[in-house]
């Protein structure tokens, strides 16, 4: 027989933090099945009708009117006419479940790629990657993010990059082009062997970018292992494989910590960078 709550004290973790066994037995049984959290958070934002539940749970009138018998049971909910409503405690549970949600799903959404970013990115705050677009490439799709990166460019008046190429990479480089001749701001931070290669390569496309008074070239010997792309409102940071400089995933955030950091990143290595010397042509 299982002794009272009260007499059966906490289950102590290896790292010395207490935890009661019924805590565990709650979250387990909120988390057991997806509807029973969706339902609680959902009467955190507003009282609702078990209508109203049953159609955002997507669940049978009768699963829906156990859930709503074992919240009550734990006095996380009551009802009030034909509605019910979160108690203190039930709000309280219910903006824990929704932070601990948040966490797992920001989590999930870095997994599979941080591995592909160095140190300096992987020390940002991770809770500011919950809003971040993750682009990764897929067998049917190698490209998406390279057209993750065009699609943000075409939409930007005010472009700045530095770091690891993919502004460089086509169709990149000539959306990027296209776009400084038609009138958007740009400034790029690049290794000279990197400029030397387009110029040479794309003598054409790169003089007519250039006459556009639009770019600004500046080169800089020692660049980050990432690639760091600043549009006027969201902040783009590629991984990239170190041997076969592939593209592994990109990543844009509006989050204001990332901006700040990816700002004071940029104007670091800008600071250190040299202008590129154009030639005038002999007349």
């Amino acid at each position: 027989m299982d002794p009272n709550p009260s007499e059966r004290g906490d289950r102590e973790t290896e790292a010395g933090v207490s935890v009661h066994p019924d805590a565990i037995d709650d979250v387990a049984y909120l988390t057991r099945s997806h509807h029973r959290t969706t339902a609680l958070v959902a009467l955190a934002e507003r009282p609702r009708t078990r209508a109203d539940l049953r159609e955002l749970s997507g669940v049978s009138r009768s699963t829906i009117g156990r859930t709503l018998r074992a919240l009550e049971d734990r006095g996380w909910i009551a009802r009030t006419d034909h509605c019910y409503e979160t108690t203190p405690l039930g709000t309280f549970v219910a903006a824990g479940m929704r932070e601990l949600l948040d966490r797992v799903e920001t989590e999930r959404k870095l997994r599979g790629i941080w591995v592909w970013f160095p140190d300096e990115v992987r020390r940002l705050p991770l809770e500011s990657f919950s809003e971040a677009v993750v682009t990764i490439p897929t067998v049917d799709d190698p490209y998406r993010p390279v057209n993750r990166f065009v699609s943000l460019l075409r939409e930007t008046d005010r472009f700045r990059f530095v770091g690891f190429e993919l502004a460089l990479l086509e169709p990149c480089r000539d959306e990027l082009c296209g776009q400084v001749v038609d009138g958007m701001t740009a400034e790029v931070i690049d290794p000279p062997s990197v400029v030397s290669y387009i110029r040479t390569t794309y003598p054409e496309q790169s003089e007519r970018t250039l006459a556009s008074g639009n770019l600004t070239v500046l080169l800089h010997e020692e660049l980050p292992e990432y690639g760091l792309s600043l549009f006027d409102d969201r902040v783009g940071i590629c991984g990239y494989h170190p041997d076969s400089g592939t593209v592994r995933a990109f990543v844009d955030t509006d989050d204001p910590a990332i901006r700040e950091w990816a700002v004071s990143t940029y104007e670091g290595y800008r600071r250190e960078a040299r202008p590129l010397a154009v030639e005038t042509p002999a007349e």
